[in-house]
């Protein structure tokens, strides 16, 4: 019984180690042949920083639609369009800030 303990805890301390983004975002993107580093560049382009991006984001994910998606038609035909998040407003909050800093250049480029 102890032994089994152990074990349960050992194998749930990964999960409660990683951050909502991680737990939520890194391992659907894992299977798509589009880093989520690739993507961030993209939705940057397209929103034009911060601010913008981040509230274009949350909305897509709250209400995903092929027609506010800033991937290609051809992405979209293969891989589809997710699913709507089943986090909530702060959550994703959360994991958007945490998205930005892993992968924003601003404070990157000398």
């Amino acid at each position: 019984m102890v032994k089994s303990l152990i074990v349960f805890f050992l194998l749930n301390a990964s999960v409660f180690a990683q951050n909502i983004y991680e737990r939520n975002c890194v391992g659907c993107h894992k299977e798509l042949p589009t880093s989520l580093q690739r993507m961030f560049m993209n939705y940057l382009l397209v929103y034009g920083g911060e601010k913008n991006m981040k509230a274009g984001l949350k909305h897509y994910l709250e209400y995903p639609s092929k027609h506010i998606s800033v991937m290609s038609n051809l992405f979209i035909d293969n891989y589809g369009i997710k699913e709507k998040t089943i986090l909530s407003s702060d959550e994703i909050d959360e994991a958007l800030n945490i998205y930005w800093d892993k992968f924003k250049v601003f404070d990157k480029l000398k």
